[in-house]
């Protein structure tokens, strides 16, 4: 039986061998990653470009941004591209690849999710602290934290995975590489490395959940006491579209690595995979940035200056 040492390539399952829908996958696929990345791009251009919005909040929002962008760059294309030629191999290398950039992004994403609650909650409920606690040093260092943690994080997770002997098969049940499913084809003792996962999904995921609930409920307490009812709808209709999205994202995220390898891969495995690989790039730009007025002004300045530049 060939083991890691030898197995070189890997097959990734596509959601249906009819090719009528593996066009369809391959159309709204590439539908969603073209909204995606002109969504993000346009945010970063817009807070890069504008000094009004060179604030903490909109610091972080253009991050988040470039790492959605980059997030959904890794899965997507390669999935709409093996749905129309009907090819479904990846090479050992980016098979690893994958699974480090996918465990990277996600851990960085939810740490900036994180980072983003707390900004909210210290410009609301402690404004006179706030140029204090959110300077642009402490933003700056947060985000290389973050971003260095995530690639200590990746790695150990990625060189833990592909220690293993993989002799079962060489068919990923999944339309990307990710850690559950390569479990599942290792012939090697893999209850190290489900604990492991399961532990640090739990500290790491758990944690950050509940600290943005506690953030959003200190949030809403200081809410209700505005005497103007225009203010507090603003609020509410701000706050609840992110804890949605990270409720979706984080449930949808536990429900693909927090099960035992031991029950078999199904279909609903590759539906909830999009949940926290797809949907949360696509929606980001929407809920955190394009409903705001600020960037809806910004948007329009840069125009009128385009537009002036272009008649003269």
């Amino acid at each position: 039986m060939p083991n890691s040492t030898t197995m070189l390539e890997f097959l990734l399952m596509g959601f249906s061998d009819v090719w009528e829908l593996r066009a369809l996958h391959a159309i709204s696929f590439s539908l969603m990653y073209l909204v995606t990345l002109m969504g993000n791009i346009l945010i970063v251009t817009v807070t890069t470009l504008d000094r009004s919005l060179h604030t903490p909040m909109y610091f972080f929002l253009r991050n988040l941004s470039i790492l959605d962008a980059c997030y959904t760059s890794v899965t997507v294309p390669n999935s709409c591209i093996n749905a129309l030629l009907g090819s479904r191999t990846i090479s050992k290398a980016g098979c690893v690849a994958q699974v480090f950039l996918v465990v990277f992004f996600v851990y960085v994403e939810l740490l900036l999710l994180t980072i983003m609650a707390r900004d909210r909650y210290v410009a609301i409920c402690q404004p006179l602290l706030y140029p204090v606690i959110m300077s642009p040093r402490v933003c700056v260092q947060m985000t290389l934290a973050s971003i260095l943690s995530g690639l200590a994080y990746a790695g150990v997770h990625t060189g833990n995975t592909f220690r293993l002997s993989f002799c079962w098969s060489n068919m990923v049940h999944q339309f990307f590489c990710d850690i559950p499913s390569l479990l599942r084809l290792s012939c090697s003792d893999t209850s190290s490395n489900e604990m492991m996962v399961m532990a640090s999904g739990l500290g790491i995921g758990g944690g950050c959940f509940i600290y943005i609930i506690k953030s959003y409920i200190h949030i809403f307490s200081t809410v209700l006491k505005f005497p103007n009812g225009a203010d507090r709808t603003k609020a509410f209709s701000t706050c609840v579209p992110h804890i949605l999205v990270v409720s979706v994202f984080l449930s949808s995220g536990f429900y693909v690595y927090l099960r035992p390898s031991t029950i078999s891969a199904t279909i609903q495995d590759m539906v909830f995979s999009v949940f926290y690989s797809i949907i949360p790039p696509l929606f980001n730009p929407i809920i955190y940035s394009l409903r705001t007025e600020q960037i809806k002004c910004a948007i329009k300045k840069i125009m009128k200056r385009m537009s002036y530049s272009g008649d003269i």
